[in-house]
């Protein structure tokens, strides 16, 4: 089987290699030139332990090659991003376009799969697009929608061992994807149509940033009523049937910080928990910044000098370089926006460079600042000693008790 994956981002690459392992010839599509040169170099243009190795083998093998335009395959499968637009208003024109790009190739008895999450009804559209412009297909493909579901950092286990979600637009597009999947995937392929998998990829997310706000607004609490809350979790989960999640310093990613809105913008009467979580997540972000500016205004009041700040952390979560829709860059940069020329170290150890800020070792960074900030909990950062001797600010639990 030959095989298409349009995009070749933080999903699409790490699948296309692990279909490529398991004996599909893939070719995977880019429109950035400099990802398609890299990949057929064998060179991992993410962090992803353990991929770059299983993609030099499978491009030197043949089994993947990147180009900058589809060709003719038996498989199409649109990974691209769903970004927004406007006021928090999915933004599906990426998947059209990447479905619009693969639309000549398609052939009787071809696969077309959407992984990238979508707003409920998404792959209704593309199939009305698909036969619109190649009416001769209708009845002729198979059309489903399959979510991801993989944490970044662990990508290689979880694209194999986890369960997926596989809905087709008709029974026989449902088997035709579950075909192509079990491939490589041990996990179990859970039957459905397209518009549930579509709503359980946006439901999941969306689960689990109403469990975070929980935490996020028992922080600020706690923060309000002088308690720890790192303590108070761990007591609450002595309990049997509770398990609260840990508070950090907002949400992010292009997940669980990004999903929920895909419901809001369509059903906005019904949604009222969900928004409200989005509204307790964005607030956490911005309160963090604030406790950072009093913080830096009350050390130069008493000490009549600017403070020199470390801020630890750009990532959207903890080891890994994804800064997509990161807390803790919002964070930084509002810090910075208001910082009245003080010394701001920007620390990120797993980013070599950024095109914005000017990173600092965070050894260094730990050791010049008067301020520290815990923005993410970056394995590095937990072998840094706890002091009196500096303003610790401790967003996300590196020194819980």
């Amino acid at each position: 089987m030959k095989a298409c994956f349009m995009g070749l981002g933080y999903i699409g690459l790490p699948t296309a290699i692990i279909a490529a392992k398991h004996g599909v010839q893939v070719t995977g599509v880019d429109i950035n030139p400099h990802v398609v040169e890299m990949t057929n170099q064998g060179r991992l243009h993410i962090i992803e332990p353990g991929m770059e190795e299983m993609l030099q083998e499978v491009v030197k093998s043949g089994a993947l090659k990147a180009s900058i335009k589809p060709e003719v395959c038996d498989a199409y499968f649109m990974v691209v991003p769903t970004p927004f637009k406007g006021n928090h208003e999915p933004d599906i024109s990426y998947v059209e376009s990447a479905t619009r790009a693969v639309i000549p190739y398609l052939k009787e008895g071809d696969l077309y799969v959407i992984e990238s999450t979508s707003p409920v009804g998404t792959t209704d559209k593309m199939k009305d697009l698909i036969f619109a412009e190649r009416p001769e297909l209708k009845d002729k493909i198979y059309i489903a929608y399959c979510p991801e579901r993989v944490l970044p950092g662990n990508v290689i286990y979880e694209l194999v061992h986890n369960d997926r979600v596989i809905g087709g637009m008709n029974e026989a597009s449902t088997t035709k994807a579950i075909e192509f999947y079990s491939q490589f995937v041990q996990g179990t392929l859970h039957r459905t149509n397209c518009k549930t998998a579509e709503m359980c990829k946006l439901t999941e997310n969306s689960s689990r940033d109403v469990q975070i706000a929980f935490a996020n607004e028992l922080s600020l609490i706690c923060d309000k009523a002088g308690i720890n809350v790192w303590e108070l979790i761990n007591l609450a989960n002595k309990h049997p049937r509770v398990n609260i999640l840990q508070p950090g310093c907002g949400v992010g990613g292009h997940c669980i910080a990004v999903d929920p809105y895909f419901i809001t913008a369509d059903f906005p009467v019904e949604s009222q928990l969900i928004a409200k979580a989005r509204e307790i997540n964005n607030y956490k972000s911005f309160w963090c910044a604030e406790k950072v500016q009093n913080a830096m205004l009350r050390f130069e009041l008493e000490h009549h000098r600017k403070p020199c700040v470390a801020m630890m952390g750009l990532a959207f979560k903890p080891n890994i370089d994804d800064l997509r829709e990161s807390p803790a860059k919002y964070i930084v940069t509002k810090v910075m926006q208001s910082c009245n020329n003080a010394n701001i170290l920007v620390v990120e150890p797993n980013v070599k460079e950024h095109n914005v800020f000017k990173l600092t070792d965070y050894k260094e960074a730990y050791e010049k600042a008067d301020i520290v900030v815990m923005l993410v909990a970056h394995d590095p950062f937990k072998t840094l000693p706890y002091t009196t001797d500096k303003i610790i600010l401790d967003f996300c639990g590196i020194y819980k008790k």
